[in-house]
């Protein structure tokens, strides 16, 4: 699958030098693409609302409103790609901007290779989701093992006949699990799956697993099992 290279991307960012640098990355990758620039969130908000992007580049620190805040007004009525760019990069700030609807997160100083792989890699799904929007039946969008069933549709499991909400990477990483069922995962691959990341971000997947834990109930660990040396396993509860 190709990626238009007329692309049409939002940078949210009140630092002149990153906006230029995060504009040149794109240009340097994709050409054709139109860089729009937003020093505040709410001129952010009012520009995806009127103008359609592919993607947009969001800081969290703004002079007027936050990022969180900008995320969370765009999530009301766009599914635009959105990939956090800042220098908060404590891995509460990270699940927090992903649990609220971010594609992804990057900590500053990045790589311009880095950022480039990220745009790509949520252009990418975006692309593939809009094709298999209505395609995909309903059963083949629910994973069940024992008694659990994982709803991928509305990001939902339910256990014993209780139907618990999860966050869309909660929802990503609880499949990869059941879809591996009794295999031992290591958190590389577990990374290059769920978030698309080719770095060590251990503590990131720590912290789903533990809340993905609480949320099933499954303290002691008895179904998302620590393999030794990193990494973990699935196994169905009878």
């Amino acid at each position: 699958m190709t990626i238009d290279t007329q692309l049409k991307a939002l940078i949210v960012e009140d630092d002149p030098d990153v906006a230029e640098s995060v504009s040149l990355c794109l240009q340097l990758r994709w050409a054709g693409i139109t860089a729009t620039v937003s020093v505040e969130g709410g001129n952010a908000v009012d520009l995806a609302r009127t103008e359609s992007f592919d993607v947009v580049i969001l800081d969290i620190n703004l002079p007027d409103i936050s990022g969180f805040e900008v995320l969370k007004r765009i999530r009301r009525f766009s599914h635009v790609p959105i990939i956090i760019v800042s220098v908060r990069g404590s891995t509460k700030d990270q699940v927090r901007g992903l649990d609220m609807g971010a594609d992804d997160y990057i900590v500053k100083p990045f790589r311009p290779a880095d950022l480039t792989a990220r745009v790509n890699a949520v252009l990418r799904r975006s692309q593939l989701a809009r094709a298999d929007a209505g395609a995909v039946e309903p059963e083949t969008r629910t994973v069940i093992s024992g008694r659990i069933s994982l709803s991928l549709a509305n990001d939902s499991v339910t256990v014993d006949g209780k139907t618990i909400e999860l966050s869309r990477y909660e929802s990503r990483l609880l499949h990869m699990l059941m879809q591996n069922e009794g295999k031992p995962l290591n958190t590389r691959a577990i990374l290059d799956e769920v978030w698309e990341r080719r770095h060590s971000d251990d503590y990131l997947i720590s912290t789903y697993v533990r809340r993905l834990r609480d949320k099933l109930g499954d303290n002691p660990p008895r179904m998302i099992v620590p393999q030794g040396g990193g990494g973990y396993r699935f196994v169905s509860p009878s």
